[in-house]
């Protein structure tokens, strides 16, 4: 037998051959396929080609070459044509490789191997047979699956005296065996040498002696190829590693080289375990100048407040000697008994016609039997389910404002707390879960609607009203006449609405989206009907057209509660209809010959585009036309072109009179006609650029850079007005200078229900001077508009 130490020359394989060879080791080392199945599949391609057939004389092995792959090789030995003597065969002679490899194995004999620091694997026994000695050739598959090979050559094979030193290295271990084996590309540890003549190669004793370290053998490829300069080509690219990655030797985090054959992955999960977890404590005391963010110096240049300092601007006392009711409800119950047929409210179509005239004897035993109901009617486990002073919900659309009015009135009569909401379209309604959450804080358990009303809401399987998200479980009442019952005549409410008690809650939603609800004391809702009364001169008799929502702000005020106090008859034009026929109220006014009407300049923009052809229109009737936008009270284009249209057709330039009105202070001020001897309206032109720096410079028109605000009128009478400065402490600012308006009056809001923390700093606001003394002894309320007070009117920007 020919002996086992003479080494194969390299046999050149065919461009598909080679290409097939690279794909099946990239299979092999991204897992794709197994290593028998690698060896099955690596052994078939080459057995056209390296015939190591055990048993066959060494000079026909020498001499069997192979021409091309149109010829095999497995039959027998052919005849060659000789190789040139330059070939790159010849820098892989036996001698060269063994001298190589006796230089590797001495260098590596030499140096000092550590301890083994780490567990050994108890699960996977490994027998020497499975190793390949470390004399694997230049084209060796242990530099990495990264590398291919251009000529593949056959393994030389060592004595037995070139095992021995590798074998001591095997069974002394490494502290990363088991690292190198787990991050070898070919499970179990093998290399992609040819078992069979590794097994071959291992013969005596030692070839069965069984370790449980499955290290992999030290790399001596990189020194044979430095010997030889075998240059070898690149993968253009490989799945998880940048081109030209040619590393052979890698380092674990245990600092010892293993072969270069680990995933990227695997690699970049050891790299990122020798980094410590956090960084030294030290660190966390170095300031970073380079993060920190640049405090915005405030400009030189920028226009300055130059006033002295502003007084609190006061209102008109109010009115005494007038025979105010001493209540809301004592006014109800006047007017009920002895005006029973005197028209309160009136309810309009989609299609503009009157479909039911509430009078105020109709009011008022409706309200009364609500009242009886649901003290005495509603019982839940033989108990009242409503007490004095509980919420109740009102769900009522826009289009019935009558039903509303019977509902509000009826839980005053009971002592109950209103909370008005909107009907919830869809369960899942964004905005229903906020009014949910409000729902949820004031406690409410029953909710009051129509029948109508209710059989549009979304029912659950059994039939009844779904629980809406964010809902808190509710009880729901229809208060049709049908429902209620009429009480004994001897019974009567011991509702005391004169009080500091809570009369209802109006919500409120902010500019982050969250709801919240102002209470609304029975002494404030008394006030805030007196002031209005004066303020606007309101008499008994006179007829109010409303296009605002009924359920809250100037639309409540006006045309619930104040109108009710005066026996004024409202006329409501619900929103459909206002969609339909944008001049539906102008129409409204004109054929009722109302004295006022309660309007946002929305309405008024929608009018001057439905006005053409409209000629039989007159507004002379008109004594006040209240512009009440909360939010934009300073919309003066859109009364000064309603005038310029309207102006012939009646309406007298005195009459359009803003106002400004917010949830916390309910008014805060409306413009009176001159005829209640007020002044005449004031406008102002101001530098936009002042007004970005919070200070008032006064323009000219001609400059596209500014801003024309007119006045929302006086203060309400008995309140207190100034303004303090946004943020910080409420210092009072200069008379040239915006800043938040804040009311001091018996007829703001007194709390958000449920809030006390934001509660004291929006309601109880103490402003004070320059020194710090402050300007009143009574608490301010924040309006949440910004603005400032000329000599006699407010003014908002």
């Amino acid at each position: 037998m020919a002996d086992r130490g003479c080494p194969l020359e390299a046999v050149p394989l065919p461009a598909e051959v080679r290409e097939s060879l690279a794909e099946l080791e990239l299979e092999l080392s991204e897992g794709d396929i197994t290593q028998k199945g690698y060896e099955k599949k690596r052994a078939k391609l080459l057995a056209r080609y390296i015939p190591l057939i055990q048993g066959v004389d060494p000079s026909l092995q020498a001499e069997s070459r192979v021409p091309g792959p149109s010829q095999t090789t497995a039959a027998g030995p052919k005849q060659q044509k000789p190789r040139p003597t330059s070939s790159r065969d010849e820098r892989f002679r036996s001698d060269v490789h063994t001298e190589a490899v006796q230089a590797a194995l001495a260098k590596y004999k030499e140096r000092k191997m550590p301890m083994p620091s780490k567990r050994r694997s108890v699960l996977v026994h490994s027998s020497v047979e499975t190793y390949t000695p470390p004399d694997t050739s230049s084209a060796s598959e242990d530099e990495g699956s990264l590398r291919r090979p251009g000529r593949l050559t056959s393994t030389p094979l060592q004595s037995h005296s070139n095992i021995e030193p590798w074998l001591d290295r095997v069974t002394q271990g490494s502290s990363t065996s088991s690292s190198a084996s787990s991050t070898s590309s070919h499970p179990g540890g093998r290399p992609a040498a040819a078992p069979s003549a590794t097994a071959a190669a291992l013969t005596g004793p030692a070839a069965h002696a069984h370790i449980d370290v499955h290290s992999a053998p030290p790399d001596v490829t990189t020194g044979l190829v430095e010997l030889s300069h075998c240059e070898r080509p690149q993968l253009a690219s490989v799945r998880g590693v940048t081109r030209g990655y040619s590393g052979s030797v890698l380092e674990t985090a245990g600092g010892v080289p293993v072969n270069s054959r680990v995933s990227s992955k695997i690699q970049q999960l050891l790299n990122t375990l020798k980094r410590p977890k956090r960084p030294p404590l030290r660190e966390f005391f170095v300031d970073d100048f380079e993060e920190l963010l640049e405090v915005q110096q405030p400009d030189p240049n920028q226009p300055k407040p130059e006033g002295s300092q502003m007084v609190v601007l006061k209102g008109e006392p109010l009115a005494v000697g007038v025979p105010w009711p001493p209540s809301l409800l004592a006014a109800l119950q006047r007017w009920g008994t002895t005006q029973p047929k005197a028209p309160c409210l009136t309810a309009l179509d989609t299609a503009g016609k009157a479909v039911y005239t509430l009078t105020y004897g109709k009011l008022w035993s409706r309200s009364l039997k609500l009242a009886y109901t649901l003290l005495n009617k509603l019982t839940s486990k033989n108990e009242p389910l409503l007490k004095p002073g509980d919420r109740v919900a009102l769900v009522f659309p826009n289009s019935d404002p009558v039903m509303f009015m019977v509902a509000f009135y009826g839980c005053l009569l009971a002592d109950l707390v209103p909370v008005p909401i909107e009907v919830p379209l869809t369960r899942k309604d964004a905005g229903s879960q906020q009014v949910g959450f409000l729902l949820g804080s004031c406690g409410v358990a029953l909710a009051l609607t129509t029948d109508a009303c209710q059989k549009g809401l979304p029912k659950a399987q059994t039939g009844e009203v779904t629980t809406f998200k964010g809902w808190p479980p509710l009880s729901w009442l229809v208060i049709d006449g049908k429902h209620l019952t009429k009480p004994p005549r001897d019974w009567h409410p011991q509702a005391q609405d004169a009080g500091t008690g809570t009369a209802y809650i109006e919500y409120k939603t902010s500019k982050e989206g969250s709801t919240v609800g102002v209470t609304v004391s029975h002494a404030s809702l008394l006030a805030q009907c007196r002031a209005l009364t004066q303020a606007c001169g309101y008499s008994e008799a006179e007829t109010l057209t409303n296009v605002l929502d009924f359920k809250r702000d100037a639309g409540l005020w006006h045309g619930v509660l104040t109108s009710v106090m005066n026996r004024m008859h409202v006329i409501s034009i619900p929103y459909a209809l206002m969609k339909a026929n944008p001049l539906s109220w102008i129409q409204k006014v004109c054929s009722y010959k109302a004295r006022a009407a309660l309007v946002k300049s929305r309405d008024m923009h929608w009018s001057l585009l439905a006005q053409r052809g409209q000629r039989d229109v007159s507004l002379s009737s008109l004594r006040m036309l209240i512009v009440a936008d909360g939010a934009n009270p300073w919309s003066i284009s859109s009364c000064d072109a309603f005038l310029n249209v309207f102006q012939s057709r009646g309406l007298r330039p005195e009459v359009i009179c803003p106002c400004a009105s917010s949830p916390e202070a309910l008014t805060v001020a409306v413009r009176r006609p001159p005829d209640l001897g007020g002044p005449p309206p004031r406008k102002a032109v101001l530098s936009m650029n002042g007004l970005s720096f919070g200070v008032i410079r006064v323009d000219t028109e001609e400059k596209l850079s500014v801003l024309t605000v007119q006045d929302v009128g006086q203060a309400l009478p008995g309140a207190d007005v100034c303004v303090v400065k946004v943020d910080g402490t409420p210092y009072l600012c200069k008379t040239d200078e915006v800043g938040e308006i804040c009311v001091s009056s018996s007829t703001t809001g007194t709390a958000y229900y449920g809030l006390l923390g934001i509660t004291k700093s929006v309601f109880e606001t103490v402003p004070v001077t320059a020194g710090g003394v402050p300007v009143s002894d009574r608490p301010f309320t924040r309006t949440g508009l910004l603005g400032f007070i000329g000599p006699v009117s407010i003014s908002c920007c």
